[in-house]
């Protein structure tokens, strides 16, 4: 057989760095994200999140670091070519930047004209290319209202998904407030995407082992956080055609998480509240959907969650993705799988959630 089609469904774009600056309403301007020294250092100011260090200059990157500082950017012609170089056939595109950006603030209406002036440049850059590139639309949810409108309007323009923070701490996804949001979603028809580390702050170590203790409990931990919110108080049951991705959040946590969700449904049916009609495993292999790198363990676990939740993305251009070596790494953890649920998993699902032609 041949080599499956790999369509990423983690792929993202370095914006531009003064994008926001040109493009929110003048009056904001002045908030925009933007890079001044703090204690001598460049650092990264974003409003509604601790500064964060740069690097003193691109000196500092060199070799494959470089390279993938340099990969792609937002020239589409150059991120096709990186694209072939990788085996890879089309992308789902999610912001870098705009990815904590545009939900950090405590102003909603601040975040909107983040995610406003985002999904315009977004649309204008990656919108002719429709068979290479599903941009996905970035959702403030802090204003249920103001998330409907920019979903209708971003569905419009043609992007792909609807991206919303991963968590909302002050007001979680099992509240009813945002009831009027999943039916519109559900009548769009676009699949709503939830990447890792958004809607709060994933830097919640600051100690010796913070760097993978934040990526794990920090970020990743974000995918079980979600899914178990949106199956269990009732969403998926209540709106069975909307489709959840969790983005760069791995895989391996999920059959641990629908056989625990089975489980304690089961045997604490006097308290759980609402009462679901189907187990738990079964709104999750039916409407969610993970995905995974380089993660063998969720893979070999795919008998618990089915093929169709789990679907493969390089996270290029980021250090901890696997462009530009994809098909090797693929090769490695999907070594005995069957022909047709390699294909799945590397390209199909995502072809028809994110609408690429067969």
């Amino acid at each position: 057989m041949p080599s499956p089609r790999l369509i990423s469904a983690d792929s993202h774009v370095n914006e531009p760095p003064e994008m926001f600056a040109e493009r929110l309403p003048a009056t904001l301007r002045e908030r925009a994200p933007r890079v001044e020294e703090v204690d001598g250092i460049p650092s990264l100011l974003v409003e509604g999140m601790r500064p964060r260090k740069l690097p003193k200059g691109r000196d500092v990157l060199t070799g494959e670091a470089l390279e993938r500082a340099q990969a792609g950017g937002w020239d589409p012609a150059l991120r096709m070519r990186d694209q072939d170089r990788d085996g890879v056939s089309a992308e789902v595109v999610f912001p870098t930047l705009a990815l904590q950006a545009c939900f950090a603030s405590p102003d909603p209406a601040f975040q909107m004209a983040m995610a406003r002036a985002y999904n315009d440049w977004v649309t204008e850059v990656f919108g002719p290319h429709p068979d290479r590139f599903a941009a996905a639309a970035v959702i403030p949810m802090a204003d249920v209202s103001a998330a409907i409108v920019e979903a209708k309007r971003t569905a419009k323009l043609g992007l792909r998904s609807l991206f919303l923070p991963i968590q909302m701490p002050a007001r979680p996804y099992n509240d009813p407030a945002y009831d009027p949001f999943w039916a519109v979603a559900e009548e769009i028809g676009l699949p709503l995407t939830f990447h890792s580390g958004t809607g709060h702050e994933p830097r919640i170590e600051r100690g010796p082992g913070g760097a993978v203790i934040n990526y794990i409990l920090g970020s990743q931990a974000d995918g079980a956080h979600l899914i178990c919110y949106l199956t269990m108080s009732g969403v998926l049951e209540r709106y069975p055609k909307l489709h959840v991705v969790t983005v760069e959040t791995g895989s391996a946590w999920l059959a641990w998480v629908v056989t625990s969700m089975d489980e304690i449904h089961e045997k604490h049916q006097m308290w759980a509240r609402p009462k679901l009609a189907l187990k738990p495993s079964e709104y999750v292999k039916r409407q969610a959907h993970v995905t995974f790198q380089n993660d063998p363990v969720g893979v070999e676990n795919r008998r618990f969650t089915g093929v169709e939740s789990l679907i493969w993305g390089s996270d290029y251009p980021h250090p901890e993705g696997t462009w530009p070596n994809s098909r090797a790494s693929l090769e490695e953890q999907l070594a005995g799988v069957p022909d047709d649920e390699r294909a799945q998993m590397t390209g199909g699902t995502a072809a028809r959630l994110f609408g690429f032609a067969a």
